[in-house]
């Protein structure tokens, strides 16, 4: 229910060596900048199709969350999204994830809770918020708001930290036929391996990388 939002070949040339550096050293760079608040995320399994693929832009406010930006970041940085399912999707409303598909790695991100940020804007279709248990109980899972009507959400507590500036049709494409059938103790326990067996059509992050407006 609504109410229960609590996400080959290793010879290179000296010229490709170079490349390989800036490339690395530029994504270092994006990465450690304070003020660079993009992030690119490559969603897969869209409509539940494998291979299928879509790129969707945050834009990440602190002046909103400034403790569930700082947060979002130092996931981004850990490569915790990568593999990531969408695990409960229902339309109209939420799209949900942040549950690591390695039981190991999500035990250590569960441990870490950090504080509420006042809400400072509304849960509008667009934004991207954490999901909480109740009070100072944050830690990995994330919801994007599909809905229109989600408002109500703003007095419960839920403060978004930032807005998809780009691929908003790649979220309403993330497989929603499954709704709130993953189970969430499972996925704790078990991982990806739970539910690629189970729910094979999950749609999933592929990739969630710093970026710069030039790279969009």
């Amino acid at each position: 229910s609504h109410a229960s939002l609590i996400f080959g070949h290793f010879c290179m040339t000296s010229f490709s060596l170079s490349m390989f550096h800036v490339f690395n050293t530029t994504a270092v760079l994006h990465q450690d900048d304070p003020n660079n608040n993009l992030i690119e995320i490559t969603f897969s399994n869209l409509d539940g199709k494998e291979g299928s693929t879509g790129i969707v832009v945050l834009k990440l406010i602190p002046e909103w969350a400034p403790l569930g930006v700082e947060r979002f970041k130092e996931l981004t940085a850990a490569s915790f999204w990568e593999g990531c399912r969408a695990f409960r999707v229902i339309p109209n409303f939420v799209v949900q994830l942040g549950i690591n598909g390695d039981p190991s790695v999500q035990k250590t991100w569960r441990s870490q809770s950090f504080k509420d940020d006042p809400v400072k804007t509304t849960n509008a279709r667009g934004t991207i918020t954490f999901a909480t248990s109740g009070k100072d109980t944050r830690t990995t899972q994330i919801f994007f708001n599909i809905g229109k009507s989600n408002a109500y959400l703003d007095k419960q507590g839920f403060s978004p930290f930032g807005e998809v500036i780009k691929g908003m049709d790649v979220i309403d494409r993330i497989y929603s036929e499954y709704r709130e059938k993953p189970n969430q103790g499972l996925i704790q326990n078990k991982g990806n391996s739970y539910l690629e067996k189970e729910f094979p059509k999950l749609s999933f992050i592929k990739s969630a990388r710093f970026v710069t407006e030039a790279d969009i």
